[in-house]
């Protein structure tokens, strides 16, 4: 299979141990988020070949369990490495969806350009969902707000200790049944402003999905808990501490019920298929859409002479979240209590009726998977 192949067989090997139907069942009353896996796992290798040309090849499904790899593996040294999140929802039909996963796809490439990885063809990716969907259909859960995720991700698996980048590499897609991301009821959660750490830099990974990302918005996330936090917000110390992202979601505001802000991309925030989704459901209900910098300044003076309405958080994992107060080092902005119909909740009732096969799909978003 080369780098530009517009389809792939996948061999299927099996789970000889499957997890049995008790147990799944067990898990999928209460599947948490990511502390379970499914049985099986899709795989294509790469490969520079002598002539100095890559290609992809062995594509497969096959049991869930360890990966053997070198100590010298490149990701383990080097954090070459790669990763997406999306979701599979089963509707009411029995058959099983995802949502927008060329969006997905396309991100992914963009990540592996930012760190010397080789594209996956599209194709490639998304059959690799039905792959897994196909062998572990039975896992996709159907209770209010739940989904199967899956986690495609790719690493450098190349053994040596040059700095360079890799020419062995793996893909791998793992899936976990899901449930509400921050647990429980939804309900508006609070964040800790970071005002030490920052989450990326111009011209570094910030809008690529990588694990370094990731790895260095960790130390603010256990000060976030230690002030009582669900999240961490990260700001650019270069621009006017503009703010950037959460350590894992994008951000939006709601000004006077009627106008949608959200930090404009500038190299430093993913690029988040969620909140692409948002911005055009906004905008199909006429509201005002306004991709922009906004400070901390500006979010204060907005709390204080009551424009601001609403602030939440949204991505992949817990689609949207609303964000009741952001507590800093000097005190707390808490959003106001909402007297009306809530814009964040609104639009997340639509995405999920969507997502799920309940609400109409005008945007053409869905491709099914089983």
């Amino acid at each position: 299979m080369t780098q530009n192949a517009l389809s792939v067989e996948f061999a299927r090997r099996l789970s000889e141990t499957p997890k049995s139907a008790e147990e799944r069942a067990a898990i999928l009353e209460n599947p948490g988020f990511g502390d379970y896996f499914t049985d099986h796992t899709v795989v294509v290798d790469w490969k520079v070949d002598p002539e100095g040309k890559g290609g992809w090849h062995n594509a497969r499904v096959e049991p869930y369990g360890p990966i053997a790899m070198d100590p010298a593996a490149a990701v383990l040294h080097y954090g070459q490495e790669i990763f997406e999140g999306l979701k599979a929802y089963r509707h009411a039909d029995g058959t099983v969806w995802t949502f927008r996963p060329e969006a997905n796809a396309h991100r992914f490439n963009k990540s592996a350009q930012r760190l010397a990885l080789p594209e996956l063809p599209t194709e490639v990716f998304i059959e690799s969902l039905r792959q897994i969907v196909s062998a572990d259909k039975d896992w996709v859960p159907n209770g209010d707000g739940e989904a199967l995720y899956l986690r495609p991700f790719m690493i450098a698996t190349e053994a040596f200790l040059g700095v360079r980048p890799a020419r062995e590499v793996s893909y791998r897609v793992i899936a976990s049944p899901a449930g509400n991301y921050f647990g429980g009821e939804l309900k508006p959660v609070s964040i800790w402003l970071s005002e030490h750490y920052a989450r990326a830099g111009h011209g570094g990974t910030g809008e690529a999905k990588c694990g370094g990302n990731y790895a260095a918005s960790l130390a603010a996330q256990l000060e976030a808990e230690a002030n009582g936090c669900k999240q961490v917000l990260f700001l650019d110390p270069t621009n006017d501490f503009a703010v950037d992202e959460l350590g894992g979601m994008n951000i939006f505001f709601v000004f006077n019920g009627d106008t949608l802000v959200t930090p404009a991309l500038n190299g430093n925030i993913l690029h988040g298929v969620t909140r692409d989704s948002v911005l055009q459901l906004a905008s199909d209900r006429g509201l005002t859409v306004e991709e922009r910098k906004i400070t901390i300044d500006e979010w204060r003076q907005a709390v204080a002479d009551g424009t601001l309405t609403e602030v939440f958080a949204c991505g992949t994992a817990a689609v949207i979240t609303p964000i009741g107060e952001l507590k800093t080092a000097d005190g707390s902005l808490v959003t106001p209590e909402l007297k009306g119909e809530s814009v964040a909740m609104s639009i997340r009732e639509q995405l999920l009726g969507i997502q799920t096969g309940t609400v109409e799909d005008l945007h053409g978003w869905l491709t099914q998977l089983a």
